[in-house]
């Protein structure tokens, strides 16, 4: 079975949480998943397009967008190996896909029927309900996150919006010297704002003695300055 390779990368996936791999094995072969590869500027989804599975990435990077009638884009999240992604859609009513999910790099991804997870089991599997419960976790983590990106969309200074991500970022990892999960274009596409803005303000917090950066290497200098723009 050629997904017996990515039982590894499955097992981190937030689907799969609390089961044992030789598990996972057993529930591949009854959800029957569908696999595809895609190569860089792929589209793995398409907002509006019909949905055709929860989808698990397995190898490469995505990214999940929104882009406006005016075709500005704003990326919701970046996805690597283990992610998921369409979970929302698949306990709504609703068939089509709220994003378009494209390959920032080739990848692969796992596609699983709706009917698999939320149907009924005809092999009554006993891993069935954990499976549910799962799904219902990842859809209230998913609306926490969007609570969050709208706190970025709210946030009207440029120099707001990134001193709340570099916080976000120094509350995660707990150090004040961390890399960026995102390249330049990506954040500044993440916080709605133009590249050329986002670089020009970063490069005054840096000359302002607040941050240091070099690449995707950020060093926050003053934590209380950076709290006190935050606000």
């Amino acid at each position: 079975m050629e997904l017996e390779r990515y039982v590894e990368v499955l097992s981190k996936a937030e689907l799969f949480k609390g089961f044992e791999k030789d598990e996972i094995i057993l529930m591949l072969k009854c959800l029957e998943p569908k696999v595809k590869a895609y190569d860089k500027g792929n589209c793995l989804a398409m907002a509006g397009e019909k949905f055709h599975g929860l989808g698990i990435m397995l190898e490469g990077e995505a990214a999940a967008y929104k882009e406006n009638m005016a075709g500005t884009r704003v990326i919701m999240v970046l996805l690597g190996p283990g992610d998921v992604f369409g979970e929302i859609v698949a306990f709504s009513s609703e068939s089509q896909w709220p994003v378009t999910v494209e390959a920032q790099q080739p990848c692969k991804a796992l596609f699983i029927s709706r009917d698999k997870i939320v149907g009924e089991c005809r092999h009554v599997c006993p891993w069935h309900r954990r499976l549910i419960e799962n799904m219902l976790m990842m859809v209230s983590e998913r609306a926490i996150a969007l609570s969050r990106k709208v706190e970025y969309l709210s946030i009207k200074s440029i120099r707001g919006k990134i001193s709340t991500y570099l916080l976000e970022q120094y509350k995660k990892t707990g150090k004040t010297t961390f890399m960026l999960p995102m390249n330049r274009n990506e954040l500044a596409d993440f916080l709605n704002v133009s590249r050329p803005s986002l670089s020009r303000e970063m490069c005054n917090m840096r000359d302002e003695g607040i941050i240091d950066f070099h690449r995707a290497s950020i060093k926050i200098k003053d934590l209380h300055a950076l709290k006190g723009m935050a606000q």
